[in-house]
């Protein structure tokens, strides 16, 4: 998880490296970063974010993946396009979205926000065409950075998940209406990713139905969503789907008991990767028997332990997440660059 820039600042470059390395020292086999923004015009969420955006930022990540790769791991960066929920911006003043309607809620105040969301100006077809290509060269920019492939930031109510959200989207054109439409943005994005690195670098992409703004939301359609999404997804040239919910272990909608994860698996033919509330390992091994998932990652549960797999191996206990990890700034901390066995 990325929470401090990468861009410009030396010091802060040598805290990233010792960040990441001490999941690596932990036992993680693969990381995958906070989403980093792709663009110098509207992709920026919060100010001190991680870019992916330009030279500068290809020179400080190059010692980041250089550092992993030595430690003996692999590091995919997130490409994460804020729009709507974007709350600090150093290149641009006003905000992007599928429709002008702003994000529900209130900003957060641990990425420096505070109040109500701003109103977007809605995005034109040229606004899409540049996102797409925007996405596309900086896949670029993390393959020369030493990245062991991207992950395309489809969910949280960030740009790619709005237009997949009715409410938040309201287009009258083939970006908008059905869900045929509204996923069009997301296999344009992963098929000029694909193209931009070739088919020898990993590309995939995040997917969710809750949001930063909205947590409680639901697919419109629930499993034929579902259906269309994944399968969609599926022939976008990805290798992976990685889907995220509060609790990957919960029914994804009422009336299945299928999780997200499972429909992914279901209505998908790529490896997917299931993410929430997972720390406990006897939760995340049921959810792999189930053959919900092919692999899990971990969130807040790797925050409060860095080493989790050397924890899970020597049967020692977990730490509960502190929030005092995130708060009052979302920046890194010190005692988390120090593995402890306590």
């Amino acid at each position: 998880m990325t929470r401090i820039s990468a861009s410009e600042d030396g010091e802060a470059t040598k805290i990233m490296m010792n960040y990441y390395e001490s999941f690596v020292q932990g036992g993680f086999g693969f990381l995958i970063t906070e989403g980093a923004y792709p663009d110098e015009m509207y992709s920026q969420g919060y100010l001190n974010q991680s870019g992916i955006a330009n030279e500068k930022h290809i020179d400080a990540w190059r010692k980041v993946t250089g550092a992993v790769h030595q430690a003996g791991s692999k590091i995919i960066v997130q490409l994460m396009h804020a729009g709507a929920q974007s709350q600090g911006n150093r290149y641009k003043s006003e905000i992007i979205a599928p429709s002008d309607i702003p994000a529900k809620g209130e900003q957060l105040p641990f990425y420096v926000g505070e109040g109500p969301y701003k109103k977007p100006k809605q995005m034109t077809k040229e606004d899409i065409q540049e996102v797409v290509h925007g996405f596309a060269e900086a896949a670029k920019r993390a393959k020369e950075a030493g990245f062991d492939g991207v992950e395309i930031h489809g969910a949280n109510g960030y740009l790619l998940d709005e237009f997949l959200t009715d409410y938040m989207n309201e287009r009258t054109d083939e970006y908008g209406g059905s869900t045929e439409n509204r996923v069009r943005i997301l296999i344009e994005v992963a098929n000029a990713v694909r193209e931009a690195v070739g088919t020898d670098f990993v590309v995939g992409i995040r997917i969710s139905q809750g949001k930063v703004s909205d947590y409680h939301h639901k697919w419109a359609g629930a499993e034929k969503d579902a259906e269309i999404i994944f399968s969609s997804l599926s022939r976008a040239g990805l290798d992976y789907i990685h889907v995220t919910e509060y609790d990957a272990t919960r029914a994804a909608f009422e009336g299945t008991e299928l999780t997200l994860a499972a429909l992914a698996k279901k209505f998908g033919t790529v490896p997917v990767m299931a993410n929430g509330n997972l720390e406990d390992p006897d939760k995340a091994e049921q959810l792999l028997m189930r053959g919900d998932a092919d692999l899990i990652t971990l969130g807040k549960g790797a925050l409060a332990n860095h080493d989790w797999p050397q924890r899970i191996l020597t049967e020692q206990p977990l730490r509960e997440f502190n929030p005092e990890i995130l708060g009052p700034k979302a920046n890194i901390k010190e005692q988390e660059l120090i593995i402890t066995n306590d």
